[in-house]
């Protein structure tokens, strides 16, 4: 029997788990504060919800298979079209504009390497409903705080930032034929990560010529004011270059223009996305996009439901563990215990279970020893707990329903009745001699 898991998936010992809660406790608090409400879908959807919504690249990922009823299936590769589906289902219903955050475990079948897996967990969060550039500036504040509440600040991260609908009339202007624009994307979409003759070398395959296969490689060195020189007149440019104007001026507003740049070659892969797109990037380059999204006007009536506008974006917690460990700001208080109760005898064990759940009861973290062990014994394995305080019960401490309370970061100690200890005076009461069982810390 292998001891190992499949590759491409991953084991949550302790530590990694307690990383996980971490990450997952902060985007729960994060989304709430600005109104996203939790929602789930199922794990299998029906493969049609992604063969015809989501691009060729994520087609080729899919853990696809048939069911024992003979429907064509396959396990959840994004949340997105799940979203879209119950979204278009009870639209009529909700009231606008919808808010919601899920924090899905996805499966893609690729190569597993640095940052990218075969399952991941990925927050989502989405607005329907809503065509504003505040609600724009909205889903990207919400990214950006959900990294600062991790600990990471302008110096770690940055949103690089761009429109889709602007690039496809941008390109088509250079001479891109409209055919030929999913190619263009999946090219460009690569440049962050390859060389520029490698996206020029694509671009030349997929049929685009040489001369415009350059000049969308230039896009690189361009900004809003060229893009107005060049192509201003062209209806669907001016319309995007007036959107960006306004999110960049509203990011600023919000605080965010340290954290926001725009890239002009910035497109994402999948199909769907129709205006502004962004995506988080480590400043140093060391791993992959953090965090990604944009808008996606067109989707909910691709499934069915009303031409609702929409916007969102996802953020996996592989590359985001991966960048808490590497700016060592991985929390290490998780796991370890408020309390440790120590019996002196089997005799005292009735009493210490006592105090035990009694504080259990109150919310703390508590252990104790399930064998009468040493008092020595005791306080090592309560050391290795990481407990903050020891509580120490004797025969004599029974007698008089007292406890000593020692703090094991200070060493100091305190004699107080049992009630006074769930009452919560803890070792802020007035101390008495207590010098019994004081053992040293390690």
């Amino acid at each position: 029997m292998t001891t190992s898991s499949l590759p491409g998936f991953r084991d949550f010992y302790p530590a990694d788990m307690a990383l996980r809660t971490h990450i997952f406790r902060t985007w729960r608090t994060v989304a709430s504060r600005y109104g996203f409400v939790e929602y789930d879908g199922p794990p299998l959807e029906s493969l049609d919800l992604y063969t015809r919504k989501s691009g060729e690249e994520i087609v080729g990922q899919l853990y696809g298979f048939t069911d024992q009823g003979g429907r064509e299936v396959a396990l959840r590769p994004e949340m997105t079209p799940t979203f879209a589906r119950m979204v278009a289902a009870r639209a009529g219903g909700l009231p606008k504009p919808i808010k919601w955050f899920s924090i899905p475990q996805l499966f893609r079948y690729e190569r597993p390497q640095k940052g990218r897996l075969r399952e991941h967990f990925q927050l989502n969060v989405d607005i329907v409903g809503e065509t504003s550039v505040a609600s724009d500036v909205e889903v990207v504040a919400a990214a950006i705080d959900m990294l600062r509440a991790l600990g990471l600040g302008s110096a770690d991260f940055v949103a690089r930032y761009s429109d889709r609908t602007l690039i496809s009339a941008v390109l088509q202007e250079m001479g891109v034929p409209e055919a030929l624009l999913p190619a263009a994307f999946a090219a460009l979409d690569k440049a962050d990560r390859e060389s520029e003759q490698w996206v020029f070398d694509r671009l030349v395959e997929a049929g685009v010529g040489e001369e415009e296969a350059k000049r969308v490689l230039a896009l690189a060195d361009m900004d809003l004011a060229d893009l107005a020189d060049q192509f201003g007149d062209v209806a669907p440019v001016k319309e995007s270059l007036s959107r960006l104007r306004q999110f960049r001026e509203q990011a600023e507003a919000a605080g965010l223009a340290e954290f926001v740049e725009l890239d002009l070659r910035l497109v994402r892969g999948l199909a769907y996305y129709t205006g502004l797109v962004f995506e988080i990037w480590d400043r140093k380059g060391k791993f992959r996009a953090i965090c990604g999204g944009g808008r996606y006007d067109d989707l909910l009536e691709a499934v069915g439901g009303p031409a609702l506008p929409a916007l969102g974006f996802g953020m996996g917690d592989v590359v985001l563990g991966e960048l808490l460990r590497d700016r060592d700001l991985v929390p290490d208080d998780e796991g370890t215990l408020d309390d440790f109760v120590i019996h002196v005898s089997e005799a005292e064990l009735p009493a210490a279970l006592r105090i035990v759940h009694s504080l259990r009861a109150r919310g703390r973290r508590v252990g104790f020893d399930y064998r009468s062990r040493s008092v020595g014994r005791q306080f090592k394995v309560a050391n290795q707990s990481g407990a903050e305080r020891v509580i120490v019960v004797g025969p004599e401490e029974v007698e008089r329903d007292e406890c000593v309370v020692r703090s094991m970061g200070t060493g100091d100690e305190v004699r107080m009745d049992v009630a006074d200890l769930f009452s919560g005076a803890g070792l802020s009461s007035e101390p008495k001699p207590a010098g019994r069982w004081a053992r040293p810390r390690g």
